[in-house]
């Protein structure tokens, strides 16, 4: 079984502890199972799906745009959604409204 290399100073010579990988280089310590990482965030659909950069989502709800009349109405499908930290987790461009950010409770992967 060939252990992959340490995801900060690239060496090979990682080694297993437990759950963990451990560098003896440079003394890093990662999760072998990315699900276990405290450091990596998860982000799922109002469907409890896994959501990834560029995936399609379809809004679950009538969206009104802050500062403006338009709406984001039930059904429309967002291509390629980029993840990011903070309140709103989406990162998109609607179709006809234009760059947006979105929570994901208020989608599902298409």
């Amino acid at each position: 079984m060939t252990l992959p290399p340490c995801p900060q100073c690239a060496s090979e010579y990682t080694y297993e502890d437990g759950a963990l990988l451990i560098c003896p280089q440079c003394a890093h310590e990662w999760s072998a199972d990315p699900s276990l990482d405290p450091n990596s965030k998860t982000f799922k659909d109002a469907n409890g799906n896994t959501l990834v950069d560029g995936d399609t989502v379809t809004v679950i709800k009538d969206l009104k745009v802050k500062g403006s009349s338009l709406v984001v109405k039930v059904g429309t499908k967002v291509t390629n959604i980029r993840l990011i930290d903070g309140d709103h987790d989406i990162d998109c461009k609607i179709p006809g409204i234009g760059p947006m950010q979105l929570k994901t409770q208020f989608v599902k992967k298409a």
